[in-house]
């Protein structure tokens, strides 16, 4: 079984899941590294270059791929949810766990990262607050139908939410 992390940017996927895959001495894989790595360039540049559309085909192939592998922790792009595809492929040999935080955490950690301009593209062209609570708006019933556990992530460590996938993992 594999543990699939999804949620909006900046809920903490990539980050949680390295943590999670290490305590449980698994292989991790980030869908978003993935299509980066095998696309030469960062998303922004991916997305600017040929648009969303090649970009999700792009992470499409990934999971594709990735949902053939048993016992690893994925972390996907935050819109993957949005084609049920993906959903349904994830699904298949995976538990999937929903990352959510409130839009000014989200919002905070984006500013934080000093990799969020190369890797996150907007969605919109809005600013970056307009845009975020918007798109969660949005995307939450894709997570919540999608989703098997759902845990906040909101003013947790790493360690916490760890703990927390773990707790509710075994109920």
């Amino acid at each position: 079984m594999n543990i699939v992390l999804i949620g909006y940017r900046g809920t903490g996927k990539s980050a949680v899941g390295r943590l999670l895959a290490d305590r449980l001495d698994l292989d991790f894989y980030d869908a978003d590294e993935i299509v980066e790595k095998r696309g030469g360039q960062s998303i922004q540049k991916m997305v600017a270059a040929k648009g969303w559309e090649f970009f999700r085909e792009r992470e499409k192939d990934v999971i594709r791929e990735l949902s053939g592998i048993d016992a690893a922790v994925i972390a996907t792009g935050g819109g993957a949810v949005l084609d049920p595809e993906n959903v349904r492929l994830l699904k298949h040999k995976g538990r999937l766990i929903w990352l959510d935080a409130d839009a000014q955490t989200v919002i905070a950690r984006m500013q934080a990262d000093t990799n969020n301009e190369q890797r996150r593209p907007s969605l919109t062209g809005s600013e970056p607050a307009d845009e975020t609570g918007a798109v969660m708006a949005a995307r939450a019933p894709f997570y919540r139908e999608a989703a098997d556990i759902c845990v906040d992530t909101s003013g947790k460590s790493l360690d916490e939410i760890v703990d927390e996938i773990f707790s509710k993992l075994a109920s």
